[in-house]
């Protein structure tokens, strides 16, 4: 895996690699769905899930949240991770994304289940959530 380039204060998500890649998409614009499973590997190189959905801020139109599948057993028994956007970085080389988080803050973070989602529109749970992470919310200097 490569090292990520991390850019401190920045609200984009990173991307390293990808520099052979000159023709269709990928990896500075991709569609959705095509990032969807994707492994997320912290700095140990430990695996730390696969992204389950993207969450799109409709009125602000910016991609808020990786909803990250930690654990379980084909899906069963797995916790879900909001991740900000802002925290990952993408490896387009190794086709995964990164995470600085230790794998023990997920094991003993709540997170949520399939049946019963955070209200992810909630400003100051979203505020935690940026800041357990160390991302600078999305919605910050943010101007329609």
């Amino acid at each position: 895996m490569n090292t990520p380039i991390t850019t401190p204060g920045s609200d984009q998500p990173r991307v390293i690699g990808g520099e052979d890649n000159t023709s269709g998409p990928g990896p500075y614009l991709m569609t959705a769905n095509s990032l969807e499973n994707n492994e997320v590997f912290n700095l140990e190189g430990e695996e730390l899930g696969k992204i389950k959905d993207i969450m799109i801020d409709v009125p602000k139109g910016r991609v808020a949240y990786a909803v990250l599948s930690f654990g379980g057993i084909l899906g069963v028994g797995d916790k879900l991770f909001a991740v900000p956007w802002s925290a990952l970085t993408l490896d387009a080389d190794e086709k995964c994304f990164v995470l600085r988080v230790n794998k023990e803050v997920l094991e003993n973070d709540p997170g949520f289940d399939k049946d019963h989602w955070p209200s992810m529109a909630d400003q100051r749970w979203a505020s935690d959530v940026h800041s357990r992470y160390g991302a600078r919310p999305y919605w910050e200097g943010y101007t329609p």
